[in-house]
């Protein structure tokens, strides 16, 4: 995979401060787990996916500076070029090749990138796990933290919802997830192998956090809502 030059490893800080003031001011976010998310190097951290804002959420609750996948479709107009000035990284859902490039750019420099395995907004539970993160953890060797995003839809809002001032949202990071491939093992098979690490542990740690915190996730997907 050829790859473009990305954003730099931590990313302005500025856009860190814009993601906390939306996070602690805008929303009420209880941050759990900050600790597992180590300090330095490449790091993955990969998060359910239900809502609107979980991308900016996720960007303001985390320890460090990160770089978050974000749908090419947000990069148009003032928002574009704020998510771009950001270091957010545009991932086209039909062929994310470039931003898969960006986003292994970025961990080799020792950053930190946010991720939604499952691709789409929708029931959070993390029944799925797209190739793109098990690939970026393979091809790295970085660890993978697992993120539960509660809060940010309920049951009945549609995904493109954004939730009220002060609504208590969480973000909790879980014990990282190390992802080794084996010798004599082809890359093919240790991506699916990968897929399924981060699937399993994702999804536990959810499930684990939705019942510590008492915020549960929604029950109905996406259906004929827009995402």
């Amino acid at each position: 995979m050829s790859g473009t030059p990305g954003p730099g490893p931590a990313g302005p800080r500025w856009s860190r401060w814009l993601g906390r003031f939306l996070a602690v001011v805008v929303w009420r976010t209880q941050r759990l787990g900050t600790r597992n998310v180590p300090r330095t190097g490449g790091v993955l951290l990969a998060a359910n996916h239900i809502g609107m804002i979980d991308g900016p959420i996720l960007h303001g609750a985390a320890p460090r500076g990160t770089h978050v996948l974000v749908k090419h479709e947000l990069f148009r107009g003032p928002l574009g070029v704020l998510l771009r000035a950001a270091g957010q990284i545009p991932v086209d859902r039909s062929s994310g090749r470039d931003a898969l490039a960006a986003a292994l750019g970025v961990l080799r420099r020792g950053g930190a990138v946010g991720i939604f395995p499952e691709g789409n907004r929708g029931r959070g539970d993390a029944s799925s796990a797209r190739a793109g993160v098990a690939w970026l953890a393979v091809t790295s060797g970085v660890p993978v933290v697992p993120v539960a995003v509660l809060g940010t839809r309920r049951t009945g809002e549609a995904v493109g919802h954004v939730p009220g001032v002060r609504r208590r949202l969480v973000v909790a990071f879980g014990e990282p997830i190390t992802i080794d491939r084996p010798a004599g093992v082809s890359g093919k098979a240790a991506v699916a192998h990968a897929a399924e690490l981060i699937r399993d542990g994702l999804a536990a740690h959810v499930q684990a956090v939705s019942a510590q915190t008492g915020v549960p996730l929604p029950q109905d997907g996406p259906g004929s809502r827009p995402d």
